[in-house]
């Protein structure tokens, strides 16, 4: 196997770089077939910290990934919606989706795998069912495929923009502009990989982001976002980098916040039933912590 880096990988390391192509790998496992001569940079052996140029060639011996088996659990799970096709779950706040290297329990996939008797198998063992993602700390409705063919259609509908999702935040500050719509192109962080940031037009991926306030609260704003993109942390790193008003509770991307639990929920998803092609509106209401922070800012 070989991968040639981009100029977007241009200073990452050669490790990271791996670990973001090498999803069912552990960074640790990673260095390790580095340190042992199984992946060479350019045809060379080195240190799992070398820096990556541009046109860089990184070849990979061929490697088994470390066996990971996610098994059912009972675990509550709210699910909103569901037929012979797909079902739509709330996912709570600090749930993880899926399984990955070091982190195999209380998913929610571990979930789905005790409630529901079918899920695709296109994302593999580690994520069945699942089409698209919401972060650990983000609340809110998530699709699920029960099968191949529901899982072809749903992620099509994604892809071409014909399922809606929206979300509710509360960020941090007051926004001047009621509505707008948010356009720029995000890749990873290059000083903190962990993290997405806005970019050059020539780097990383378009994401286009719509966003209406909904109510002003001394020193808070609460805002409907509206995806057109499906990028990672898409509408956290819109809200911090580009309207200078970091969701509340984010700590990520808002260190100086106060408040433990990011206030972003998917509250709303629309899209078309892979079968019978009839559009599908769901919609939840707030978590009752989200509830209870508005309540105390009502007070104010």
């Amino acid at each position: 196997m070989i991968f040639k880096a981009e100029s977007i990988d241009k200073d990452k390391r050669l490790d990271i770089f791996l670990l973001e192509k090498l999803k069912e790998f552990s960074r640790s496992h990673i260095k390790n077939l580095i340190d042992g001569g199984k992946i060479l940079l350019n045809g060379k052996k080195v240190k799992a910290g070398e820096k990556l140029s541009k046109d860089d060639l990184i070849e990979i011996e061929e490697i088994k990934p470390i066996e990971v088996q996610t098994k059912p659990e009972d675990i509550p799970i709210e699910i909103v919606y569901e037929d012979e096709d797909l079902a739509v779950v709330n996912k709570p706040q600090g749930m993880v989706v899926h399984a990955g290297a070091g982190n195999i329990n209380g998913t929610l996939v571990n979930a789905l795998l005790f409630k529901l008797k079918n899920l695709s198998g296109i994302n593999g063992k580690l994520r069945p069912g699942i089409v698209h993602r919401l972060d650990k700390n983000t609340s809110g409705l998530l699709l699920i495929a029960k099968n191949d063919f529901a899982h072809n259609s749903l992620a099509k509908q994604i892809s071409e923009k014909t399922c809606k999702r929206n979300y509710i935040a509360l960020l941090q500050g007051n926004l001047n502009q009621d509505s707008g719509t948010i356009i720029t192109n995000i890749a990873r962080d290059k000083k903190h990989r962990t993290l997405m940031s806005v970019c050059p037009e020539n780097e990383g991926k378009i994401a286009i982001t719509d966003y209406k306030v909904l109510k002003h609260y001394n020193g808070y704003t609460l805002v409907e976002f509206s995806l057109k993109t499906g990028r990672t942390h898409q509408i956290r790193v819109h809200a911090s980098r580009v309207l200078h008003r970091p969701i509340v509770g984010d700590k990520e991307y808002n260190p100086s916040t106060k408040i433990d639990g990011q206030l972003l929920h998917a509250y709303k998803i629309e899209f078309s039933q892979p079968r019978t092609n009839k559009r599908i509106e769901i919609s939840i209401s707030l978590p009752k912590y989200f509830e209870d922070i508005l309540k105390k800012l009502e007070k104010k």
